[in-house]
């Protein structure tokens, strides 16, 4: 059998020493290396997209990889595509690593100086293992193979631009389309998603901060399962809680959303904190919340250069979305989007906040008229980012018609131009 192996690798030589090292290895057939560890996500994604035959049986994550640290990304792995083997390759060989690694997931652990005799038995049993799994899952077995979810972060360029209610809304096109949507809270000191769709509870995201295997039941129990059927996980109630929510916990918690939802929607609020900043890393698309004006304008450029600076998104990585667009407005689309070097959503959320009033005062976002103009730029723009399943249009039907239509092809720009103001 032939055993496919994919390093993850990022310094230049010792790519080259492993890979020198697997190409001598009998019936193994190595891929090229990937450099970081967004590549190797990206690039497991993509071929269990496919299918899962597709995936290596065995991955090889050296020590020094990043951005993401090398134990961290074995559990993403671990999780997102239980039916791969992981290898770890360090240096350290204390028995507190190797402890630390098998916890995350690790199949095994081979040394540095790497050896020809260690890594063929740690390659070989690592595949056989991977072998056994995908023959248990090739007979029915119940565990999560694919690719997971779709995560869309949205932040905001500052408060005030709309960032929660456009979150709300995504999230409720997702789920009137058929899909499984979790809606998450990280704007950890001020989140106020509970307010606009009329929730108590007392659990909240700061309950899975301090477990380190986030279970099925465990998960459960800490969301909160909406009436329109979105599940809820929400901001603490006393904010200053939200500090126990560290890059490292934000990151198991929305690996463990992914495997279970379809879409996991994030409101990032428009503060950056070490949680939000791991989501938006991780996110298939990072939508970045802004209105027309010029306070926004320069908000949403600091933002941008911070992500870049701290290699958190690339800003041609970042879909900007205009809020309380007005077409007589001197900032448009096209200048917002030549300022900050993002993508910008060909959609346009109106100015309209008359519509959205009496909803957002009552806590009811999830009743708001399917009239309402907002809603519809907002559910136009879930469909534009892939959020939401399209049947097959009949013949000579070309409107999406779910939730009485108020899903469908998004109008032109001139037909979303303002008319009052929007949150």
């Amino acid at each position: 059998m032939t055993t496919r192996i994919l390093p993850a690798v990022g310094d230049a030589d010792a790519a080259r020493s492993v890979t020198t090292l697997l190409s001598q290895l009998p019936d193994a057939e190595p891929a090229a290396p990937v450099g970081d560890s967004t590549q190797l996500i990206d690039t497991l994604a993509r071929l269990a997209g496919e299918s899962l035959d597709e995936l290596p049986e065995v991955v090889l994550v050296h020590e020094r990889i990043g951005p993401v640290p090398a134990l961290e990304l074995i559990r993403e792995v671990s999780l997102r595509f239980p039916a791969v083997g992981v290898v770890l390759i360090t240096a350290d060989a204390s028995a507190s690593l190797f402890s630390a690694a098998m916890d995350s997931g690790a199949r095994g652990l081979a040394t540095l100086p790497l050896g020809y005799e260690e890594l063929a038995n740690r390659v070989q049993s690592a595949a056989q293992w991977s072998v056994g799994v995908r023959r248990h899952l090739g007979v029915g077995g119940d565990v999560f193979t694919g690719p997971g979810g779709t995560v869309v972060t949205v932040s905001g360029a500052k408060g005030g631009v709309g960032t929660t209610v456009a979150a709300v809304q995504l999230a409720l096109a997702a789920q009137a389309s058929g899909r499984t949507v979790a809606l998450v809270d990280m704007d950890l000191q001020s989140g106020d998603i509970a307010s606009y769709l009329d929730v108590q509870f007392r659990r909240s995201i700061v309950d899975l901060a301090a477990i380190s295997d986030i279970s099925p039941r465990v998960l459960a129990d800490a969301l909160f399962s909406h009436s329109t059927g979105v599940a809820l996980l929400l901001a603490p109630g006393e904010g200053e809680r939200g500090e126990e929510v560290s890059d490292r916990a934000a990151r198991q918690i929305v690996t463990a959303l992914r495997s279970r939802y379809e879409t996991v929607v994030i409101d990032c609020g428009s503060q950056m904190s070490s949680a939000n900043a791991a989501a938006i890393e991780m996110a298939d698309t990072a939508l970045l919340v802004t209105t027309p004006d010029v306070v926004a304008v320069r908000g949403a450029k600091r933002i941008v250069r911070m992500w870049d600076r701290l290699q958190i998104r690339k800003a041609e990585e970042t879909t900007t979305v205009v809020n309380r667009f007005n077409r007589n407005t001197e900032i448009q689309p096209q200048l917002i989007r030549k300022i900050t070097g993002t993508r910008m959503a060909g959609t346009a959320i109106p100015a309209n906040f008359k519509e959205l009033q009496s909803a957002v005062d009552a806590g009811r976002m999830h009743e708001l008229d399917q009239k309402s103009v907002v809603k519809q730029a907002l559910w136009a723009l879930a469909g534009e980012l892939g959020l939401v399943k399209l049947p097959a249009a009949p013949a000579g039907k070309e409107k999406y018609r779910a939730d009485r239509g108020s899903v469908g092809r998004p109008r032109r720009r001139g037909d979303l131009a303002g008319r009052g103001r929007t949150d």
